[in-house]
């Protein structure tokens, strides 16, 4: 949304004016929308979400390929790029680069920190779960790996964390600015995807814990013209709308996005990724203690907790270096 506002004013003003623009009131609309969205009970069953939510990754995703690709195409200006990537010496320092590679494995633990359908099912819901997600995965990485290779190639060790929000490209900037949109619109619907489970896990155990505290449990029917009975429960009004207000008011004082990402990522990826289906197979499967298969599943999972330990390690210490030189609620635009 900031990137969609500095845009225009390149595009103004020209590239050479630094266009500083606050994240803040941004972060406030974006928080006014989720407070709105939370609201929503059985968000879930909105299929619409997930539809639109795979547009918008597809198109954006296409966008900055193709701009890459064009980019890279056009030969405009010599880019420094190598097998190993930025330089130590010259673009960073050795601890640096390998901070740095670090956080960047947290990042892809990040794009692939899914928990997929482990439970014994019949058979066509079990193939299609497999084919759904075969699909999903490949599709997945062959975006990632064409974006990373392609943007490399058109920006080499000078490559923004973002090339559409970072300005590797300013024209089009009514493509770019389209493409950020696109963004906006799918992270909108991404907070929900990972807030829901958690709204959904709280309300669970409060309505189990006090069973008969109205506040809690007491639904109320209210009539919504043109949308039929909405049920209001004081409750999830309060919980959900403190919950978005304190995620807008840290996301406000440590806009780190690159270093969060990276620790949710590893937070995140060996336990609901690997760690529990793994176990979950096992048990289903009943695969002997200390059999081959157990020993290579066992193997699999703790080569996978170190991967998540070591990208850890990284996203913290770049969390570490950015809060040296940054102060809360303050805006960092960087091109």
């Amino acid at each position: 949304m900031v990137a969609v506002k500095r845009s225009n004013c390149f595009h103004k003003h020209g590239h050479h004016v630094k266009c500083q623009t606050s994240n803040n009131p941004f972060m406030i609309i974006f928080a006014c929308i989720q407070i709105v969205l939370s609201q929503i009970p059985n968000f879930h069953k909105l299929s619409w979400l997930s539809i639109l939510a795979a547009v918008m990754s597809f198109t954006y995703a296409s966008i900055g390929l193709g701009l890459s690709i064009a980019k890279a195409a056009s030969g405009g200006e010599h880019v420094r790029t190598s097998l190993t990537g930025v330089q130590v010496g010259v673009d960073v320092s050795g601890s640096e680069k390998v901070w740095r590679t670090f956080q960047a494995i947290g990042d892809i633990a990040f794009a692939y920190a899914y928990s997929t359908d482990t439970i014994k099912a019949s058979p066509p819901e079990n193939k299609s779960m497999k084919r759904a997600s075969g699909v999903g995965v490949t599709t997945t990485t062959l975006f990632y790996v064409l974006c990373g290779i392609v943007g490399y190639a058109a920006f080499g060790n000078d490559a923004p964390g973002n090339f559409l929000t970072g300005f590797g490209f300013y024209e089009p900037f009514w493509l770019i600015d389209f493409a950020n949109v696109c963004i906006a619109v799918h992270l909108i619907g991404a907070y929900q995807v990972f807030a829901q489970p958690l709204f959904g896990f709280v309300e669970r155990l409060c309505a189990g814990h006090y069973p008969d505290n109205k506040f809690i449990t007491r639904e109320h029917a209210i009539d919504v013209p043109f949308c039929g009975v909405y049920y209001l429960n004081f409750f999830r009004l309060v919980w959900r709308t403190a919950y978005v207000i304190v995620t807008a008011v840290l996301a406000m004082i440590f806009p780190f996005f690159n270093d969060f990402l990276g620790l949710i990522g590893a937070g995140s990826f060996w336990p609901l990724t690997v760690y529990f289906p793994i176990e979950m197979h096992i048990a289903q499967a009943k695969i002997p203690k200390y059999s081959f298969r157990w020993v290579c599943l066992k193997i699999l999972s703790w080569v996978c907790l170190i991967i998540s330990l070591i990208a850890a390690a990284g996203s913290v210490e770049g969390l570490i270096q950015s809060l040296k030189t940054y102060k809360p609620f303050q805006t960092r635009n960087e091109e």
